[in-house]
């Protein structure tokens, strides 16, 4: 999810979907697209402009195939 619609390619309107927080915040979701950076490529990202931070998944990143997870504590 992404607050900054800047980094999407395009967005396909989501009209009437919401995000729920964890403290049952409702977010509307403006919309659904790629989104490419100098350093990141992902698709499927949700636009969710009231949100304060971007949010990643790990797993969306490992299958993106252009990044590898490492586990620092081994």
């Amino acid at each position: 999810m992404s607050l900054d619609s800047s980094s999407f390619t395009y967005v396909s309107p989501s009209p009437s979907i919401s995000v729920i927080t964890v403290d049952d915040t409702l977010m509307p979701l403006a919309g659904v697209d790629f989104v490419i950076t100098p350093h990141l490529s992902l698709p499927n990202v949700c636009l969710v402009p009231k949100l304060r931070l971007n949010l990643a998944f790990i797993g969306q990143l490992c299958n993106s195939n252009d990044y590898c997870i490492h586990d620092l504590q081994s």
